[in-house]
């Protein structure tokens, strides 16, 4: 089949940087020239950002791809980095963390004032014997003793593995028994929507016998309480957090560990239903997440507040809240609960609360603003926004400019950031003062990257084409493998273009005239309508910007004509119910729209309004899901999405 993927939608809006902003921005367009000119020096010069206990003298090693070295014979330490060097140049009553829990309850928690706690927990998991290279698993709310706990696990060179706190005990079991994880860090539970969501029930669950025995690795369980809801309690394996970090000594000393030392492993869904464990390590990853985090969000570390509204459980909250905006020395936002909870209005009030001027966020919850209306939003007060950030999946022209105006009062640069799990930071993207701004492109590869798009034989496609999005070259925070099976991570990655030695990403991109970046979504997400290869996110973007579509999903449905038809799921603006009277006239509509957008060969074959969207907590369309609906197959397993009940509604809304 081939790879090119047709492109139909076009996009001409551009938004320069304004001459103030260029001005003072942090990363200039002397970063290219510097790592076009000696990559590897360029990424040893940011390396040496960082503190190193015992300096580098070897940069990159790649004589055994596809797994790589960096900086490997130099020493550091990750929370000595977060945390000590700020305390240690004069910097400890700054403010870390602004912290509000969903409730309104509040915490200022200071660089000094982590960096005592981190000791603390350090000294208090010593004592229950984990040493450097043993795992640690976290499942835990958004609190401040989340980023601690990631923190005090580093600082001892053990390894993290922090499970988001809306996965099932059977989720968590899986997880904690693929990283044979000798400790579990929770709470008793976090706010979620105005009530407790419970957790130790859940760790309890999952350490017990689940058909195959008592789960064997794990010797303690370490509990913070937040929503004094009733937990069962196992003497002698359950500690109160309360009772433990506070007794300990405030006094540890950070040591070096090699630059290779594994720093954390995040599971990621794998096609085969079993997850795959995507293991960072420390140096590359801390340099490139710190780099990006800096360049990319133009962080002031002195007068910026920084908000990224990711949940640790995801990539985005492992590497822009905890280990880059930490070891950068900034002040951040942290937010227990949800967006809409207790007001629809609540992020917006938070940004006019602390004077955010920075806020990093993901395409969906943009679109779950427009479907909610501005009048929301223009009760506060958001002139700080200097900055803003997209992350998590292509964002839609239509989404991007009203993110641009509403939020960012039509002044604020975006910067549209490509990066995975596998990644660890970000590697496509514009740089606020110097990129000219294309609404719904990621644009361009950040200096020291290599992208490039292919087709099938690893050929590039040239410019004006769409293929498949690989990386070129080796880069610091590349994973370095899948946790204990080496031969999936060559298979998965590395196997499709083993002769040009490129990294396979999985998803469909094409170069515009100049040469910028767009993303089409997952390759998976393609269809083969008459021969043409169609990008769902194409056709989800000209559905977005019809004035009553909030939001869309879009999926291939069989069809025994075309091979796939398109099918398309809609949410409706609140402020455009009205135009629900007559669904027959909007269906017919929206079909009409599209085809004028982008071709009659996009036009929805069906079209089901809808008033929810399937998605992951992390805001992710389960578009797997909307397939079975859309080729009338029974719904598949749902346990990952925010609200199960969510596929009943819209199966319903369907039949």
């Amino acid at each position: 089949m081939s790879s090119q993927i047709d492109h139909l939608l076009n996009e001409t809006r551009r938004f320069a940087p304004s001459a103030a902003f260029a001005e003072n921005a942090i990363g200039g367009a002397e970063l290219y020239q510097r790592a076009a000119d000696d990559r590897e020096g360029f990424w040893a010069e940011q390396a040496r950002e960082l503190h190193w206990h015992t300096p580098f003298t070897e940069v990159l090693d790649w004589s055994n791809p596809p797994f790589a070295t960096w900086f490997a014979d130099g020493k550091l330490n990750v929370a000595y980095n977060c945390l000590d060097r700020h305390v240690e140049a004069g910097n400890g009553d700054r403010v870390a963390l602004l912290w509000e829990g969903e409730p309104g309850d509040t915490r200022r928690v200071t660089y000094a004032e982590l960096t005592d706690e981190v000791k603390r927990l350090a000294n208090v998991l010593e004592g229950l014997g984990v040493s450097a290279g043993d795992r640690v698993a976290i499942y835990m709310p958004m609190i401040p003793e989340s980023v601690a706990a990631m923190l005090a696990v580093a600082r001892i060179g053990a390894v993290h593995s922090v499970v988001f706190g809306g996965f099932s005990a059977d989720s968590l079991r899986a997880r904690i028994d693929d990283a044979g994880a000798k400790v579990v860090i929770t709470a008793d539970g976090g706010y979620r929507k105005g009530k407790v969501s419970a957790l130790k029930p859940a760790v309890d669950a999952a350490l017990s016998d689940r058909g195959a025995g008592e789960q064997e690795t794990v010797e303690h369980v370490l509990v913070v309480r937040r929503g004094e809801n009733p937990v069962e309690w196992t003497e002698g394996r359950d500690i109160w957090w309360h009772n433990a970090v506070p007794a300990a000594s405030a006094d540890h000393e950070a040591r070096p560990f090699p630059s290779e030392n594994p720093l954390f492993i995040l599971y990621t869904s794998g096609t085969t239903g079993k997850p795959k464990g995507i293991l960072h390590t420390s140096g590359g990853y801390l340099t490139q997440t710190a780099f990006t985090n800096r360049v990319v969000h133009d962080l002031h570390p002195e007068t910026d507040v920084y908000w990224c509204t990711a949940d640790i459980g995801w990539i985005t909250g492992h590497s822009y809240v905890t280990y880059g905006p930490l070891a950068n020395g900034a002040t951040q936002v942290l937010y227990e609960g949800t967006p809409d909870s207790p007001h629809p209005a609540r992020w917006w009030e938070l940004v006019e609360k602390y004077g955010v001027t920075i806020l990093y966020t993901a395409p969906t919850a943009i679109r779950s603003f427009m479907k909610i209306g501005r009048t929301a939003v223009q009760k506060f007060d958001l002139s700080s926004i200097r900055l803003l950030g997209s992350v998590g999946e292509p964002i839609n022209p239509e989404a991007w400019m009203w993110y641009r105006e509403v939020i960012g009062g039509d002044a604020a640069p975006i910067v549209d950031t490509w990066w995975q799990t596998e990644t660890g930071a970000i590697m496509i993207s514009a740089l606020p003062g110097v990129t000219e701004a294309k609404p719904g492109s990621a644009q361009v590869p950040l200096p020291g990257i290599g992208v490039d798009v292919v087709d099938e034989s690893g050929e590039h496609v040239g410019n004006g084409n769409g293929g498949l999005l690989v990386l070129t070259e080796p880069w610091p925070s590349m994973l370095r493998g899948i946790w204990g099976d080496p031969e999936r991570f060559v298979e998965t990655y590395w196997e499709k273009f083993r002769d040009q030695g490129y990294y396979f990403a999985g998803d469909g991109a094409r170069l515009d005239e100049d040469g910028d970046v767009w993303l089409l979504g997952r390759v998976d997400d393609v269809m083969n309508v008459s021969g043409h290869r169609l990008s769902t996110a194409e056709i989800e973007s000209a559905l977005v910007a019809h004035e009553a579509t909030a939001e869309a999903a879009v999926v291939g449905a069989s069809d025994e004509t075309t091979g796939q038809a398109v099918v398309a799921f809609v949410c409706i603006k609140e402020s455009h119910k009205d135009v629900l009277r007559d669904t027959e006239a909007l269906v017919k509509n929206l079909r009409t729209w599209v085809g004028d957008q982008i071709g009659p060969i996009a036009r929805p074959r069906d079209i089901y309004l809808v008033t929810e969207l399937p998605k992951t907590r992390s805001g992710k369309i389960m578009r797997r899901l909307l397939r079975d609906v859309a080729e009338g197959r029974e719904v598949g397993d749902t346990t990952t999405l925010a609200d199960t009940a969510v596929m009943s509604v819209i199966s319903a809304q369907v039949r």
